[in-house]
């Protein structure tokens, strides 16, 4: 079964009355899929008590920036640490340039724009590439 990577803020995470909560329209999206799910960062301590990442319902993976997601060592450590392979999971995240670093080592990426939180193509990028 794959593993779902979930990008944290600003996809999972949005600002909402200058406040960071979980998207819940996106969590209920994930929550029809059984998949393992892993939610990917690279804020520190800070951040992580900043953007409520502490309470999230999925496991939070983060280098805290050493490298940040723009490196492909993120992605190469991240799939190491939890000895997955590169056909075994999928991801989507808002930042081009991440996006660009995790299809370098072979990860199967689907951008997200945040702004229009497209999530009818996103569920598509899921049920295609979860089959």
């Amino acid at each position: 079964m794959k593993t779902i990577l979930v990008d944290a803020v600003y996809c999972f995470i949005v600002e909402k009355d200058n406040k960071f909560e979980v998207f819940k329209d996106l969590y209920n999206l994930l929550e029809k899929y059984p998949n393992p799910k892993i939610i990917l960062t690279g804020a520190d301590d800070e951040g992580i008590k900043k953007y409520g990442l502490n309470n999230v319902p999925y496991k939070v993976f983060t280098l805290k920036h050493n490298p940040e997601k723009m490196n492909s060592e993120y992605y190469k450590t991240l799939l190491k640490e939890y000895k997955l392979n590169k056909e075994n999971v999928i991801y989507f995240e808002h930042s081009e340039e991440a996006v660009k670093s995790a299809q370098s080592v072979g990860i199967n990426t689907y951008y997200y724009d945040n702004n229009k939180k497209d999530l009818i193509g996103l569920e598509k990028f899921l049920d295609d590439n979860l089959k």
